[in-house]
């Protein structure tokens, strides 16, 4: 059966740029083509996300032309694909693990806030069986997608739909975008991780030159063991998450300070109910753009929220201000 309601509102906004600033053949500084919208459904929520595309400009580069995509939009979802990978890993799980059949997948989904029909839902786990199929991958694939690039940048990371649950292990390669293997493990021990590693080098027909993923110890150990040598970096954005803990704390104590300054807005508002002069239109604008302000949270470790709130304050401060000089209201 079809879905029979639209798609809801996306929940948030995220905006994703290729980590990748200069061309890997020729060196020379990728520009910024074009954006792609996509709206994606999570566990979590309905993300929509923006994708800046770069390309290379230099005529006489072999990838001239070639599009580069976020590295982090495999991490999300599959290409061209409406659902989360979160999603498709619950649904298989709930399928091999809880043998569940599909309408009593599709009422799981429901009830944790995913709409979805029972037709996605089939199709979700047509995908999940091809991603664990991909663990017996053809190396005749793997030879196409690889060889034109002569090298593999290998991407790493584990997704859990539940605490408890297999976790399904995807290996990507980040030039191609190509998800090269993904298996499902009970485990995340340094030894199966280094077996699942050392299965796609024997089986890739090109390099690994670099490894990318986050700072989870048992990876970085089964990396050390199983491709000795090969350089190892970690996500840049758990890396920036992880370095700006400390002044994420002091933002939002700060922005606990700033929030205790500015109390006091509903009575204002009250003062002016029903009023439809131009002073009580203007009043009730300041105050929508104080709660706007509070309530608008920023992204660490990208965005301050604490800054972000001073930012915003100070703009309707001094708005006041001017509006004081010109002879309106003496603001308070």
């Amino acid at each position: 059966m079809a879905r029979t309601v639209s798609r809801p509102p996306p929940t948030s906004f995220q905006t994703l740029e290729p980590l990748a600033t200069h061309c890997p053949d020729c060196g020379q500084p990728l520009r910024n083509a074009y954006a792609n919208y996509r709206t994606v459904t999570t566990l979590t929520g309905v993300v929509r996300l923006k994708l800046r595309i770069r390309r290379c400009t230099h005529r006489v580069c072999p990838r001239y032309g070639c599009p580069y995509r976020p590295e982090e939009e495999g991490r999300l979802a599959l290409r061209v694909h409406e659902f989360g990978l979160d999603v498709v890993a619950l649904t298989g799980t709930l399928r091999y693990r809880g043998h569940r059949t599909v309408p009593e997948i599709h009422q799981e989904l429901v009830r944790r806030g995913v709409a979805i029909s029972e037709r996605s839902v089939t199709n979700l786990l047509d995908r999940y069986d091809e991603l664990l199929a991909l663990s017996l991958a053809d190396r005749g694939r793997l030879r196409r997608v690889t060889q034109p690039h002569g090298r593999i940048l290998l991407a790493l990371d584990g997704l859990q739909p539940d605490v408890g649950h297999e976790v399904l292990w995807v290996l990507r390669d980040c030039l191609s975008g190509e998800v090269l293997l993904a298996r499902c493990l009970l485990s995340a021990r340094q030894a199966d991780l280094a077996a699942l590693l050392q299965e796609v080098r024997e089986a890739l027909p090109v390099p690994i030159t670099g490894v990318v993923s986050d700072g989870q110890h048992s990876i970085r150990k089964a990396v050390a063991q199983a491709l000795s040598g090969v350089p190892h970096q970690l996500c840049h954005f758990h890396y920036l998450r992880e370095a700006a803990k400390p002044i994420y704390e002091a933002d939002r104590h700060a922005k606990k300070e700033l929030k205790k300054r500015v109390r006091g807005v509903r009575p204002i508002e009250r003062a002016v109910e029903g009023r439809g002069d131009a002073t009580a239109e203007v009043i009730q604008g300041y105050c929508a753009a104080v709660r706007s302000a509070l309530t608008d949270d920023g992204r660490p470790p990208l965005e301050a929220s604490g800054l972000k709130l001073h930012g915003r304050l100070s703009a309707v401060a001094a708005s006041l201000q001017r509006a004081a000089q010109k002879g309106g209201c003496r603001p308070s």
